[in-house]
């Protein structure tokens, strides 16, 4: 009986290397992830394609709005509307990371992303997510000086010393999202290449690699758990602080003062709570994982004016300034 050999050819990327050091690590034939996105039902998704894309204007638009306001309005001057403008910006760069893919593949009857894409959007979704992490940090210290110490805030929070902490939240976000990615970037995947997810994260893209991931994925927690930890406590201390500071303060001025630290605080567990469920624990999916994912890539980012304006009555007039102003040019 004679023997046929039948020869297969994959292509593959240069070679790449594993923490792991797996005897599989050279293999690499994964062009492209197949996502499975919200819902298997077509009437679900098409639902869901109108609701995201209202979603997604109502983002764009709302975050747009308070980035204006704060750019044209000379009584929004102060450290905390500039910081606000830019978590506003954040938030855009934030949603668009996802939200745009995920609304096109809601129409789409195979959802695929190329590796090259995956690892992209993998990048820009930690990146913009480390920078709102450091940005809401620096809001918390802005507020603790704004209260615990008005009579040299001005001279402490200048515009340079502002353009510095927004620098460094940029930097932050960068170094942080660097290392996830140069963490994932090195897996070989050799197939299966299904995420069900709606779009390409830290933890799904470990359950596809075919190598020991038990390193890289506490390696990647503790990445992404020594920075939410850190922020945390920093933010937890400094409204300790500023509480126990207002307890001098006359009942005029806690009403004041905690009105603003109020919007901040509710944003920070909006965003906070989310990321500490997906990435504070063992490299293991779970059902709930899409729905908190959507909680903070869609939800968060579209009650943040809200919360910002309809709490701040000085962002409010702002708004209602700049609409008047928008009116009178329209009407000439």
């Amino acid at each position: 009986m004679k023997k046929s050999f039948v020869f297969y050819h994959f292509k593959s990327p240069p070679k790449l290397l594993t923490l792991a050091g797996d005897p599989m690590a050279n293999t690499h034939n994964v062009t492209e992830f197949i996502f499975l996105g919200l819902s298997p039902n077509w009437e679900v998704q098409r639902v869901c394609f109108v609701i995201f894309l209202l979603l997604y204007v109502a983002i764009v638009l709302g975050n747009s709005l308070i980035v204006l306001t704060v750019l044209t309005s000379r009584s929004l001057g102060s450290p905390m509307y500039f910081f606000l403008s830019y978590l506003s910006f954040v938030e855009i760069c934030y949603s668009s990371t996802t939200v745009p893919k995920l609304i096109s593949d809601l129409l789409a009857e195979r959802k695929t992303i190329p590796w090259w894409g995956c690892m992209t959007q993998l990048f820009f979704m930690h990146f913009f997510g480390g920078a709102e992490i450091f940005l809401l940090t620096v809001m918390a210290y802005d507020r603790y000086v704004a209260i615990c110490k008005p009579l040299n805030y001005t001279t402490v929070m200048n515009q340079q010393v502002c353009m510095v902490l927004v620098g460094m939240a940029w930097v932050g976000g960068f170094v942080h999202s660097l290392s996830q990615i140069l963490l994932i970037f090195q897996l070989p995947f050799c197939g299966p290449n299904v995420i069900d997810h709606y779009f390409c994260d830290v933890l799904p893209l470990l359950q596809l690699a075919c190598s020991d991931t038990l390193l890289i994925g506490l390696l990647i927690v503790a990445n992404g758990g020594t920075l939410t930890v850190i922020s945390f406590v920093v933010l937890l201390v400094s409204y300790v602080v500023i509480l126990l500071h207002l307890r001098t303060r006359s009942s005029e001025g806690r009403r004041k003062a905690l009105s603003t630290c109020g919007s901040h605080i509710t944003v920070v567990m909006l965003f906070f709570v989310p990321c500490v469920f997906i990435y504070m624990r063992p490299s293991t999916t779970l059902p709930a994982d899409k729905m908190v994912a959507v909680f903070y890539t869609v939800v968060t980012p579209l009650l943040n004016p809200v919360i910002y304006s309809l709490r701040n009555a000085e962002v409010k007039k702002a708004m209602k300034r700049l609409w008047t102003r928008t009116m009178k040019l329209n009407d000439k």
